[in-house]
């Protein structure tokens, strides 16, 4: 038997390695491998914005705008980087977006809430509106007000006078009206600008004695009112209806019930005589009221009232003032508002600001009464209006029930509210108002954090949500955004004015000159 043996096949020779193929174009991250510039990080990309026209062109890379493109760009995009625009007029008046011209902003103090305000009205007056301050209590838009050539009237105790009986431009207006046929609407300016003295006569004298004149107290300076605009010769002051109501003419007696006794009269106008009195000599309200207004508000210009001077410890005061203020500024709006419906002068449209809302809605009785009928006739009256405080707390701790519920509708009924970063604790009355979903609610509560520290600086950092801030429009997906200012923009946007300088206060040579 014959033995085979297998023959053994020769080794093969190692196979050569193909060499790597190359991309022939760099992938998403660049040319793969080793010192071929690959990057694990990619830039967002650059965009640009533009018309339909404009872009047709670059087809496919153009894309539609997540976010509105009508307003005042307020800055980018939190997730996209893209502008964002907004503000109220535009988007009511415009856009077709919001029903009612007017946004409320919440947020946590030193978060940029003014500043969002500031920008909107800087934009807004690039295309004609005017920005109306009706009390700025810290004061956060006099330098805006005036880079913007505008009126800043300051008001306070020896710092400036505001005469609630000043009907103002009404009666320049009634004249023009008149002359030019308008004879209805120059008595219906000049019916309005009675109303709002005896109202302004009315309010002061509730702040005064913490309770509301009678009617028949009311009745008495209606009157009073009217013999003064027909036998004072000039603008009266509330002496001139103080003297008036002394010296009781026939046309008050017949309206006092005096039944021609002169004593019943002297009763009856007593108590009326004190509070007067209490007004124009420099009582619990000082003399602001008392004098000739020293900066008459004009319709033209974009107006700020400085009342920052009045200490916070004066409520009374304060809401006295800011009364004075809202009926001055809404008086103007609507001698504006006759004359354009006349034909006689442009249009005008205003954007009226009530920054520290829950200061001035904590400073007196009848306070959220009047904002209440600012919020419900701004848009009949042709203003747009912006509304800032820091929580929905704020709102919900006034003294009565009435005065909550009034308050939490200044929120439901705006047409936009911002928010920026909130507490937890905030977020169940806020959700109660307006539907925020459970992720938007974390991104503000993730802005109100505080600011890291660093050790190598020993400086802290930039707050997390400074300048952030979520536009909700009802039940739409809120548009996260980043307000970025211009280099000019931050020279008035600068509230930290009396800290930049160090004290120079030496205590140790204080206490030498003191020892000697």
């Amino acid at each position: 038997m014959a033995l085979t043996t297998k023959k053994k096949k020769p080794a093969r020779a190692p196979e050569k390695k193909a060499p790597e193929k190359r991309p022939e174009r760099p992938a998403a991250r660049g040319f793969m491998g080793r010192g071929r510039g690959e990057s694990t990080y990619i830039q967002q990309a650059d965009e640009w914005r533009g018309t339909t026209v404009q872009v047709c062109g670059l087809w496919p890379f153009a894309v539609g705008t997540g976010t509105p493109m009508v307003g005042v760009p307020l800055g980018r995009h939190i997730v996209t980087g893209a502008t964002v625009c907004c503000d109220p007029i535009s988007w009511f008046q415009r856009a077709k977006l919001i029903s009612n011209p007017s946004v409320f902003v919440l947020g946590k103090p030193g978060l940029g809430k003014s500043t969002l305000i500031r920008r909107m009205a800087t934009g807004l007056a690039g295309y004609g509106v005017m920005p109306l301050v009706l009390g700025d209590l810290k004061p956060d838009y006099v330098d805006l007000i005036e880079a913007m050539g505008g009126q800043v009237i300051t008001l306070g105790r020896g710092r400036g006078y505001l005469n609630i009986l000043d009907p103002g431009e009404a009666v320049e207006a009634a004249q023009q009206l008149a002359d030019s046929g308008h004879e209805k609407e120059a008595k219906q300016v000049l019916a309005d600008a009675h109303g709002r003295r005896a109202n302004m006569v009315s309010a002061l004298l509730t702040i005064s004695r913490q309770a509301p004149p009678n009617d028949r107290e009311e009745t008495i300076i209606d009157r009073g009112l009217k013999y003064l605009d027909d036998h004072f010769e000039g603008v009266p002051v509330l002496a001139d209806l103080l003297q008036v109501i002394r010296e009781a003419p026939e046309e008050l007696r017949s309206v006092a019930l005096d039944r021609g006794s002169m004593e019943r009269y002297k009763e009856i106008t007593e108590g009326l005589e004190a509070s007067l009195i209490g007004l124009t000599g420099g009582g619990r309200l000082g003399e602001t009221f008392s004098k000739h207004t020293t900066n008459p508000m004009r319709r033209d210009r974009p107006v700020v009232y400085d009342v920052s001077a009045i200490d916070d410890n004066e409520q009374d005061l304060q809401a006295a003032v800011l009364l004075a203020c809202w009926s001055a500024g809404f008086g103007t709006v609507n001698v504006a508002n006759a004359l354009a419906d006349a034909g006689l002068e442009p249009r005008r449209h205003y954007f009226v600001v009530l920054d520290e809302l829950w200061r001035a809605l904590r400073a007196g009785r009848g306070m959220v009464d009047r904002v209440d009928a600012l919020t419900r006739l701004n848009r009949q009256r042709g203003v747009g209006m912006a509304m800032i405080s820091h929580t929905m707390s704020d709102l919900l701790s006034l003294a009565s029930e009435d005065d909550r519920m009034k308050a939490r509708g200044f929120v439901e009924r705006s047409g936009m509210v911002v928010c920026g970063g909130l507490p937890s604790a905030e977020m169940p009355q806020l959700t109660d108002a307006v539907p925020f979903s459970q992720a938007e609610q974390e991104l503000m509560i993730g802005w109100q954090d505080p600011p890291a520290w660093d050790p190598s600086t020993g400086r802290e950092a930039e707050p997390p949500g400074r300048g952030k801030f979520l536009v909700k429009v009802g039940g739409r997906p809120g548009i996260p955004l980043k307000v970025e200012l211009t280099p000019v923009e931050l020279g008035v946007s600068d509230t930290n004015k009396l800290w930049h300088e160090q004290s120079r206060a030496d205590g140790r040579r204080a206490r030498r000159q003191s020892a000697e």
